[in-house]
């Protein structure tokens, strides 16, 4: 067997795992507002050197990036939410955030399809 195809299946390999995880990140923002998420992005963190020199490499960054931006915004929201003038603000920027980042899950899911890496 070439090393040329051993690369190319550990490439297919890579993409339905980062595939998984896309689904994953979709499914804890759907059930936990992305509390749960934190899991996921352990997991990108441990196989995006794994993929250093593919488009797949591109995508656990991705993921990982918006889960971080995600989640400061989330914070923000937070500490707005506590001030009473600050509620109606703090449901709008977790709608917007949230909003955002299914954005970007569905975004990276099908550039990831049609092997496209994304913009770092």
């Amino acid at each position: 067997m070439s090393q040329e195809l051993v690369y190319e299946r550990g490439v297919e390999d890579a993409k339905q795992f980062a595939r998984i995880l896309y689904v994953a990140h979709a499914l804890t923002f759907f059930f936990s507002a992305g509390m749960l998420s934190i899991l996921v992005l352990l997991v990108n963190y441990v196989k995006r050197p794994d993929t250093a020199g593919t488009m797949v490499y591109s995508h656990h960054t991705w993921m990982i990036r918006s889960f971080w931006w995600y989640a400061i915004w989330f914070a923000i929201a937070t500490v707005i939410f506590f001030t009473f003038i600050g509620i109606p603000i703090a449901w709008a920027i977790w709608g917007l955030a949230w909003i955002w980042m299914a954005y970007r899950i569905i975004r990276g899911f099908l550039d990831l399809n049609n092997n496209r890496p994304m913009p770092v």
